[in-house]
């Protein structure tokens, strides 16, 4: 199921017993967690809404004290809703106490287990009965997820606008989040690639497009005085992912398209180890060999 399934959930009101929603980009599970919070009203939510971090669960709740919230009948009329997040950080001793209360789960309650990075295959086949929902966004998606973040926000982009603006940071979800915020403030209801490019370029007068065409003139000098203008605003997985956005939009007319690919997924696992901006740097100088 995708996020397009937890949109209809959230709607329906959640009508299975427990949800496990995960994602690679963790603003997701935020954003997700934000929406669930909202559908509970404010004046009731010390009473039929409960989270727990289990990001360190040597010092978090005890799972069998959770389960015991869980089974312990709310004070208000209506179901109460039960957070766990971080789960990929439980091991499997303190999953099997969920399986088990899976097996029987109360119908006064509801509980959501957000999980970010890569869920474990044993953690889904443990927790039989659980509804499993991906809140990642596919590439296809991500414009339309983009052009209703905005809408939310007041504005509108236009096709060219949400091309550009994904162009320019990156396919991040939280990153573009943020840039969205920017736009809204920035006092104009409908936005066009113009509008947003002022904008951007007002950040120190180049975008990743900038970036883009010196790498394939081979310039050198140009590609690290860019580089070091966007090091200053950008974030350097953003950077890294726009530039993989681009690769993959012309990838057919690369000869060198494995290679790119390859480059730019060593670069990824160099900043998850190292960070820094060395592995973006080595990454430019790699590209330029191509």
């Amino acid at each position: 199921m995708s996020i397009k399934g937890f949109t209809d959930e959230l709607k329906k009101g959640f009508n299975s017993p427990a949800y496990l929603l995960y994602a690679e980009d963790p603003y997701l599970l935020k954003e997700a967690l934000f929406a669930v919070k909202e559908t509970i009203p404010e004046d009731r939510r010390d009473f039929l809404l409960s989270v727990f971090d289990m990001e360190s669960p040597a010092q978090a709740t005890p799972v069998e004290h959770i389960v015991d919230v869980l089974y312990t009948v709310p004070f208000f009329e209506g179901r109460k809703t039960v957070v766990m997040d971080n789960v990929q950080k439980l091991l499997k001793k303190d999953i099997e106490p969920l399986a088990k209360y899976l097996s029987k789960p109360s119908p006064d309650s509801v509980l959501i287990l957000l999980n970010s990075g890569t869920l474990k295959k044993t953690t889904k086949e443990t927790l039989e009965g659980v509804t499993a929902i991906s809140l990642d966004i596919r590439e296809r998606e991500l414009p339309a997820w983009l052009g209703q973040r905005a809408s939310r926000r007041g504005i509108t982009l236009t096709p060219e606008a949400v091309e550009y603006l994904i162009g320019t940071v990156g396919p991040e979800a939280g990153l573009l989040a943020s840039e969205v915020e920017k736009l809204a403030m920035s006092g104009k209801k409908k936005l066009d690639a113009p509008d947003i490019k002022e904008i951007v370029k007002g950040y120190g007068g180049y975008d990743v497009f900038d970036l883009i065409n010196a790498l394939k003139a081979r310039d050198a000098s140009r590609v690290f005085k860019i580089y070091r203008t966007l090091s200053e605003v950008q974030d350097p997985y953003g950077l890294v992912g726009a530039l993989n956005w681009h690769y993959e939009r012309v990838s057919s007319k690369w000869k060198n398209r494995e290679k790119v690919f390859s480059l730019l997924n060593e670069a990824d696992l160099m900043m998850k180890t190292s960070g820094g901006a060395y592995p973006v740097e080595h990454l430019l100088v790699k590209l330029l060999r191509l």
